[in-house]
This record gives structure tokens, sequence and C-alpha cells, in this order.
């Protein structure tokens, strides 16, 4: 009897765990691209540019952050018709000229071009490996192969965070940082060309609670933006949740290094401070992206949200190096648990046909929450200060876990 059981884990990828293994490795690389930025930008646009305003500072990852939203919502549809492989190979190209544009930018609208330019590099390298993983899987194990995506990402981009720290503290600000970028970029492009396209792989639901499509192509893109916004409860509230997300780590990207530097932490210490930040957050995913195939995602994604705003609070009181880390550690843990359980929750309610844009229009609003968090932390932090800036954020990230626990809570009858 036991022998039609389903096989769960890394046994039920089966022929496919190497492909999904090549993708994990090449979106390491793609988180590598967003580190390059994270410890020296917002310190650049003071020190070479002279902008004094928070948020006229930090209004790159706002650019950045709505770029990254826009083309997420139409990479899935576009992945459709075209061909995953093609759109993560594009991503690559788009991406090559980032760094050069950082090193060599003579004036901050140069900057804010580049980062135009990342998130185009971001939303379609990220969202194609997320969606190629998710094409290879099958609900059993969508946590799984999620986690070790969002784990890949992130390593990288805490990777390059701390290298770019350790030589911008030794060899300066520009360029010598960004010649981590240029390494990245090329051997991504590298790596997914060995990578084969998966559109005509794509799983079918197994899961009671997913929600069927309407005929047999699926809705349309309206339609499942419609959904993913304010149509569908469980659908609508990840989206919700992935904005808060994603709204802290914008405030945290452009806030963190100004704030600590006040303080009178160095340059290399805080890149420690901001990489173990999304360290802590990749290699928690290893463990919570797979609970979440066999505990279930909604505890874990309410759990998460609230653990993320402590370490953001964290943040706003000054403390020493150590108290720092620890709030690093908090934040990154928080992000851990909700990051990858969002994605496969988002799997699971949606049919193979339009999963693909269901991704897109939850990534549409999580990504959102870069510009929300950045330009709102910004002028928060110049008319009340930084540190209340952080607060506010906080205590939004634990509201909006109430809000999800109180619209998923599965009906009695």
């Amino acid at each position: 009897m036991n022998q039609h059981r389903p096989t769960h884990g890394v046994a039920a990828l089966g022929d496919n765990l190497g492909q999904i293994l090549l993708l994990a490795l090449t979106n390491a690389f793609v988180g590598g691209m967003v580190g390059i930025e994270r410890t020296v930008l917002p310190l650049i646009a003071e020190t070479d540019f002279g902008i004094a305003s928070k948020a006229s500072a930090i209004a790159f990852i706002a650019t950045f952050g709505v770029t990254k939203a826009l083309v997420n919502f139409l990479a899935g549809g576009l992945s459709d018709r075209w061909g995953r492989r093609r759109l993560l190979l594009l991503g690559w190209l788009v991406g090559i000229p980032v760094p050069l544009l950082l090193m060599y930018a003579p004036s901050w609208s140069w900057v804010l071009i580049a980062n135009v330019l990342l998130g185009v590099n971001q939303s379609l390298t990220w969202s194609m490996t997320v969606v190629m993983k998710v094409d290879l899987a099958s609900p059993r194990t969508f946590g799984l192969v999620i986690g070790w995506n969002e784990f890949a990402g992130y390593a990288g981009m805490s990777i390059t965070a701390v290298a770019t720290g350790i030589i911008a503290s030794h060899h300066g600000l520009r360029p010598e940082p960004f010649y981590v970028g240029i390494a990245v970029a090329l051997i991504g492009l590298f790596l997914s060309w060995f990578t084969r396209d998966t559109r005509s792989r794509k799983t079918t639901p197994e899961k009671p609670e997913s929600v069927s499509g309407d005929g047999a192509d699926g809705p349309s893109l309206v339609s499942v933006l419609r959904r993913g916004t304010f149509g569908h409860a469980a659908l609508s509230s990840a989206s919700l949740a992935g904005l808060a997300t994603n709204l802290k780590d914008g405030a945290l990207w452009g806030l963190l290094p100004i704030v600590l530097v006040a303080r009178g932490v160095s340059i290399e210490r805080i890149g420690v401070v901001v990489a173990l930040y999304p360290a802590v957050w990749s290699v928690s995913q290893l463990y919570f992206g797979p609970l979440s195939d066999r505990v279930g995602r909604r505890g874990l994604i309410a759990a998460g949200l609230v653990l993320q705003g402590l370490g953001v609070g964290s943040f706003a009181m000054e403390g020493t190096y150590g108290w720092y880390l620890g709030a690093a550690m908090l934040a990154g843990l928080g992000t851990g648990m909700v990051y990858p359980t969002l994605l496969a929750f988002v799997s699971d309610l949606s049919d193979a046909e339009w999963r693909a844009s269901a991704l897109g229009v939850y990534r549409l609003w999580r990504d959102l929450g870069y510009a929300v968090g950045a330009l709102g932390a910004g002028v928060l932090a110049d008319t009340l200060g930084a540190p209340t800036a952080m607060s506010v954020v906080a205590g939004l990230s634990g509201a909006v876990a109430l809000a999800f626990g109180a619209r998923t809570r599965p009906r009695r009858s």
C-alpha cells in the first residue's frame, strides 16, 4: 500500500533536480547584482553627489522598485508567449551596463537610469528562475524549490554586499566596488545559457484550495490582477503581506547605512550588518520553505511579519555593534519565514495555466513595496528622523500580520 504514497522532498524532483540546482546557482548571481548597491550606494548619494535629503538620497530604490514591479507584472504573461529562457537571457543583457553606469555616473540622474535597468534585470531574471522552478516542481515541493531559489538569491546579495563594503573601506566608494558587478553579470549570463525552457512542463495543481481558471486558457491578465489585488481574499492578502515585506526592505536598504554612519559605525562594520540581514534571510529559507510544505503556509507568514517588524524596530533604537547584528538577524529570520512561503502560497492558489501571471501580480505588489518603503521612510526620516521612520515601518509590519491572519483564516462550516 505504501507504494502509492506521494513522494516528498528532493526525491520528488526526479530528473528535474539538476536543472533546478542550475537555476538556483544562477539566481545567486541575480541576487549579487542587487548586493553591489546595498552597502555603498546610499553613502555615495551623500559623499559624491552632496544629496542631504534622505528622501532624495534613496530615490534610487523607488526607481528600482517601480520598474521591477511593473516588469514583474508583465513577465509572467510574456514568458508564456516568448518562453522562460529567452526572458532570462534578456534580463542579463539589460543588467550588464548597470555596474558601468554606477562606476562612472557624473550625476545622480545616471544612478537613477542604472536602477531602471537593474529593476528590469531583476524582474526578468529572478521572475524566470522562480517560474521555471515551479514549472519543474509540484505543489508538494513548491516550498522546497522556492526556498532553494530565494536562499541562493539572497546569499548572493549578502556576499556582494559585504565584499563591496570591504573593498570600499580600502579603496573608496567608486569605482572599485562595482568591479564585482561586472563579474557577477557575465557569470550569470554564462550560466543562464545552459538552462532549458520549461514553458511546456507546467504542473497541474493538486491542492483543493486552488482557485480555478476561467475556461480552457485560464483567466485574462486583467482578471488575475483583479484577483490578486482585491477580488480574492487570500491572494490579495498575500499581495499586501508581500508589499509590507519589501516596504521594510526598501526602508532598511536606504536608511540603515546612513543611520549607522551617523552613529559612528565604520563602513566595514556597516557592510557586515547590511550583509548579515540578507544572509540570515537567505539561509533560513532553506528551512522555512520546505517546512511550509509540511505544516502549511499561513502561520509562518503571519509569524514572519511580526519577527521582521521586531528587527526593524530594534534598529530604531541606538545600541552597540552587537545590538545591530542581533537586529539584522531578527529582520532576516522574519523575512526568511515570509519570502518563500508567500510565493508557495500564491502558487497553491493558482492553476498551472495562469500561475505565472498570478506570481507576476503578487510580485508587482510585493516589489512596489520598495518604492513605498523608500519614499515613505525617506520623507519620515527628513521630517521626524530616521529612527522614527523605522519605528513606523515596524508597526506596519505587525498590523499587516494581524490583517493577514484574519483574512486568510479558514472558514468553519
